[in-house]
């Protein structure tokens, strides 16, 4: 994985916006950030839309062009971005961390899977 930044947008009612940022260098630094305990639970609450951006590889996927396709998914307010291989792969460790209860309520709530 090449680094990824999480860009954390806050739209107010007068239309201004505010981002911050954080870079990730891992997967593991990611998760590590939107485990139980970890820097997501410090988001504020009026966050309008998470963009997780991942930056193309370095040297293309010839035997699979497909995997470098860029591509966008949405997981509630959360916007994944970039190769296709990358989101899918991130995706599939969301899903498997949330089942063994990996992600903070904070996480699963932007995501669409918190409690109701």
């Amino acid at each position: 994985m090449k680094p990824m930044t999480i860009e954390f947008t806050v739209k107010s009612d007068d239309n201004d916006f505010k981002e911050e940022s954080v870079t990730f260098n891992n997967h593991e630094e990611l998760f590590a950030y939107v485990a139980p305990g970890g820097g997501c639970e410090s988001m504020p609450s009026d966050v309008d839309e998470i963009q997780m951006v991942f930056l193309s590889p370095e040297h293309p996927n010839k035997e699979n062009p497909i995997a470098d396709i860029h591509a966008t998914l949405e997981l509630g307010m959360v916007f994944l971005s970039g190769p296709l291989a990358e989101i899918a792969e991130t995706t599939e460790e969301i899903i498997d961390r949330a089942g063994r209860g990996e992600l903070s309520e904070a996480f699963k709530t932007v995501i669409g899977a918190g409690k109701k």
